[in-house]
Parts: C-alpha cells; structure tokens; sequence
C-alpha cells in the first residue's frame, strides 16, 4: 500500500514538471529536437554497429594472397552438406534397429 503512494507521488511530480516544461512553445520545441537528434545518434550508432559486425567488403571475393582462407571457405562448403548426410544415414540405422 505504501508503494502505491509512493509511485502515484513519483507520477504526479513527473506530469507536474512535464507541465511546467512544456507550457512554453520555444521550451517545447527545443525539447523536441533534442529528442529528434537523440533518435538519429543513437539509430545512426546502432546502423554503424550493424555495418561493423558484416565484412561485406570482403564478403564472396576471393583474394589471391591470402589462398588459406580461400582453401578453408572451398572446403568448409561440404562440411554442412557431409554432416546432414551422416545424420540422415544414423536416423535410418536407428529406424531399422527400432523395427
């Protein structure tokens, strides 16, 4: 019940200074271009993080000076196709053990 107060407290004094901040114009749309240029730092900040973590510029290029990575990327293609075949015969085995 005490809390109860508490947050009702917390809110009104929130709505009040809301008020008192936004009764002006030229306080309201200062306000909301700061919010404004917040949202683009922090979407800009995020886009740049994306673009970061992706070496698209190297992504499908095969480089000549560098042949290990080329070799591992021609070799690790089958890996997944190798391994879904190995489970595939196992579930077989098991299917003709269980009949």
């Amino acid at each position: 019940m005490k809390k109860r107060w508490i947050y009702s407290a917390v809110t009104a004094a929130g709505a009040g200074a809301a008020m008192y901040v936004l009764r002006d114009e030229k306080k309201r749309n200062e306000l909301k271009e700061r919010a404004k240029s917040l949202t683009t730092t922090v979407q800009n900040s995020i886009q740049k993080e994306d673009d970061r973590d992706l070496p698209v510029e190297k992504a499908g290029v095969p480089e000549f000076d560098h042949t290990e990575n080329t070799k591992m990327v021609d070799e690790g293609s089958q890996f997944g196709v190798q391994y879904y075949n190995e489970l595939q015969e196992k579930e077989k085995e098991l299917e003709k053990q269980n009949t």
